[in-house]
């Protein structure tokens, strides 16, 4: 919103003024800073039928939450999938430096969305840490529930190295809040924290390699010595985000369910899909072997530019003339990138020149999709706060935080059930995906806040809940560690039903804190 008052949550009120429309109407800064003016549209466009109102706006945000998983699975991770093999990046390294950014991408961009917003940085305060509670204690929890009857350990040493990195991320976030305000070198030493923790993982990884080879080398018995993996295995890129994806389920036996009309379950999903995945094909570059389209190809390569001069044209402060010179720029691109395309490719499989061009096309304009979902996101929130005359930061502690962590939920508790490597990977992700969020994600948020701003600070929103928040997600780590080394690293009953309970404790005092302080 911009520059909202706390005056217009009186909207439901509407003191002095005969109806809510009209409220809004001698109120111009009430309106919402997306594509759409959510409150104007209840209370004013649907008139009478208000609950017809709420119900678009309810379906429009589980849109926008699909949106922005599935842009993450079918999209992001299949760009930095590729831009990883192109670059020969070895696993450890992809691993600790693009792994995360594929399954963390809806946290991250939410939370830079809500900083970059003039009166949100709350919400995206909340949604990080809110998810990272979320999954530090209900996923985990579910985690230890599902294999304690199974005795499954896990690697000591590991766990330990993350919940350390962990707690000293949280506590100098901590240090950060009670400051109240933040620079833009203070921003990237936080960020810095996780390349180092990303050094001592590819550290680690590569020591563990090398000890493993050397073991084979002098080993007799054995004729063979396995190589490194060339690239990791493509189920990873998003495993978090796969709940979302529609490439794996092309092949689901859905397919075989038909109706009596002739079409089968999966079509019918698509035909309903088509509004909010065509967009995203004619304007993202994509060039695996599977999805493969030149008459998208050519599309997305002419309209790309435009979307981004588009975009561009949108900020409040460019004068009309950058205005025209964007999009001039942008048309003068999009022509010369189309007729490239269509020059240069095939209609039956992608490009095999200028193939790094390509992916970063996608990785870019993934990016840029990701932004404006992400945006439109937290603007709908903050409008759903005004409507409902709800603090827009309990909505991101709640809604934004659990719909971005139902991926972690999913995935992590599938993995788990398979036993082996995979109850490390489910652990691992389950610290490591919230710990780069926290740092990746508000770090370059307060990096983009403090940039935008003309003094290069900026002045973190105050809101003491959150150090509530933060002595739940710090107890929670606490907690994992004294009880998980106590039974052998492996996780029980104990853990599972200590860590849940805690989450439930935490949601009953942080609505009760926000409640009471509203009140008063």
């Amino acid at each position: 919103m911009n520059n909202r008052p706390h005056e217009c949550r009186d909207v439901i009120d509407h003191k002095g003024y005969p109806n809510q429309c009209a409220f809004l109407q001698a109120n111009p800064q009430c309106f919402s800073d997306g594509f759409f003016d959510y409150v104007h549209f209840v209370y004013c466009d649907c008139g009478n039928f208000r609950w017809l109102g709420f119900l678009l706006l309810g379906i429009w945000l589980a849109a926008l939450f699909y949106l922005l998983g599935n842009t993450a699975a079918d999209y992001f991770c299949c760009s930095l999938e590729k831009l990883s093999s192109l670059l020969k990046l070895p696993p450890t390294v992809a691993g600790v430096a693009l792994l995360p950014l594929g399954n963390g991408a809806p946290d991250v961009f939410a939370s830079i969305a809500a900083f970059l917003g003039e009166n949100s940085g709350d919400v995206g305060l909340n949604s990080v840490l809110g998810g990272a509670v979320f999954v530090t204690t209900v996923v985990v929890g579910a985690v230890s529930l599902c294999v304690a009857q199974k005795e499954l350990q896990i690697d000591r040493r590991c766990f330990v190295r993350d919940i350390c990195f962990f707690l000293v991320a949280l506590f100098s976030l901590l240090t950060i809040l009670m400051v109240g305000r933040v620079t833009v070198t203070v921003a990237i030493a936080f960020v810095s924290i996780y390349v180092v923790y990303a050094f001592f993982v590819a550290a680690n990884e590569l020591l563990r390699k090398h000890a493993q080879s050397s073991l084979l080398e002098v080993d007799t018995e054995s004729d063979v010595i396995h190589d490194l993996p060339p690239s990791l295995p493509s189920w990873m890129w998003a495993s978090n985000v796969a709940i979302f994806s529609n490439h794996s389920s092309k092949s689901n036996s859905m397919d075989e369910e038909r109706s009596p009309w002739g079409f089968s379950c999966s079509r019918l999903f698509s035909i309903m899909e088509m509004p909010l995945t065509v967009p995203r094909r004619l304007t993202i570059p994509l060039v695996d072997d599977e999805t493969w389209s030149k008459p998208y190809a050519v599309s997305s390569a002419a309209l790309a530019p435009l979307l981004i001069a588009y975009l561009w044209s949108t900020q409040s402060d460019l004068s009309p003339s950058n205005r025209i010179i964007g999009y001039i720029i942008g048309i003068s691109l999009g022509c010369t990138f189309g007729i490239l395309a269509y020059q240069q490719t095939l209609p039956d499989r992608p490009p095999r020149t200028f193939m790094l061009a390509w992916v970063i096309g996608g990785f870019v304009m993934s990016i840029v999709w990701f932004y404006m979902i992400a945006n439109e996101l937290v603007c709908l929130l903050v409008a759903f706060g005004t409507i409902l005359r709800i603090n827009p930061s309990i909505l991101g502690l709640t809604v934004l935080a659990w719909g971005n962590s139902m991926g972690d939920l999913v995935s992590n508790v599938a993995l788990a059930m398979n036993g082996g490597d995979s109850l490390q990977i489910a652990m691992s992700g389950c610290y490591a995906g919230p710990m780069f969020n926290t740092l990746i994600g508000l770090g370059a948020s307060m990096v983009l806040g403090a940039w935008s701003r003309g003094n290069g600070t900026y002045e973190i929103p105050r809101d003491g809940t959150l150090f509530l928040t933060i002595g739940f997600l710090v107890s929670g780590l606490l907690w994992a560690l004294i009880v998980l080394p106590r039974n052998d690293m492996r996780p029980n009953k104990t853990l599972g039903v200590g860590l849940i309970a805690m989450y439930l404790v935490f949601l009953t005092v942080r609505l009760t804190a926000v409640t009471s302080f509203v009140l008063s």
